[in-house]
């Protein structure tokens, strides 16, 4: 049963209603909340749940069962206010190209989908340049204070993560395959994340050690469901989302902060 809404917003629907744009495949509205107004398109569906999300260029959309009622829809658009806000913000930054990195001391890094400062020293003694994680922060050891040697240090660091990431993903997802993995290799690709050759070699970019656990957790499962169906078919996509219902938030984290995922 769909949750009501408060009094308050009853106004705000009357004026929603009389700016529904009926079409083809859904409605389009605008609502005003919070002193910002924004646009936003229903789609009824043959489906059970209803999905937000902000698509590539910057679009609210909702997916809704048929017969959702609207004050249900507008009061969960309220209530992602805040995370749509921030998306949108995330696009615009992203329309400006990949992001430009300073080596500096505090400059912010992602790791496991969240921002770290760096903490950088120096160190001759070392034999070779480093990165560790500890107490929140990426601490880099380098012989001498270049850039070119910061940066050196901090891709070390993530090709070494993405390894460890992607085989603790693969155990923790083997058991919905009949085989295994023969090697696991990570590159630097500016094309994929990942790719599943016809030896059964899976190769990842070294960059996903940036994203979140579960979005390294799709990417792997992307590719070994490639080792059962080898193009993007229908029972491909279907095997996927039985093994990870919530995928396509995945892949949107990817489309929306790939361009932050930089050294």
């Amino acid at each position: 049963m769909y949750g009501g809404v408060r009094g308050a917003r009853i106004i705000t629907l009357f004026s929603l209603y009389s700016i529904c744009k009926n079409t083809m495949l859904g409605d389009e509205m605008v609502h005003t909340y919070l002193g910002e107004t924004i646009n936003f398109h229903i789609t009824y569906k043959k489906k059970k749940s209803v999905r937000l999300f902000v698509d590539s260029y910057g679009n609210v959309e909702i997916q809704a069962p048929k017969g959702t009622p609207v004050e249900y829809l507008v009061q969960l658009l309220e209530e992602k206010w805040g995370w749509i806000q921030t998306t949108r913000k995330e696009m615009q930054e992203r329309a400006h190209g990949p992001q430009e990195k300073d080596y500096d001391q505090g400059e912010g890094f992602l790791y496991l989908g969240n921002t770290y400062p760096i903490q950088i020293s120096q160190d001759a003694s070392i034999e070779q340049d480093n990165a560790v994680f500890k107490g929140d922060k990426l601490h880099i050891y380098v012989k001498e204070l270049k850039d070119e040697k910061i940066q050196q240090a901090l891709k070390r660091f993530y090709y070494k993560q993405c390894k460890s990431l992607v085989e603790k993903s693969i155990k923790a997802h083997q058991s919905n395959f009949k085989t295994k993995p023969r090697s696991i290799r990570i590159t630097d690709s500016s094309r994929t994340w990942g790719t599943c050759d016809s030896n059964l070699q899976l190769t990842f970019n070294w960059k996903l050690a940036m994203a979140p656990q579960r979005v390294i957790d799709y990417v792997v499962v992307h590719e070994m469901c490639h080792r059962v169906h080898l193009n993007h078919d229908r029972s491909f996509w279907r095997l996927v989302g039985k093994i990870m219902p919530d995928y396509k938030e995945m892949e949107n984290w990817l489309a929306l902060s790939s361009w932050k995922m930089t050294v």
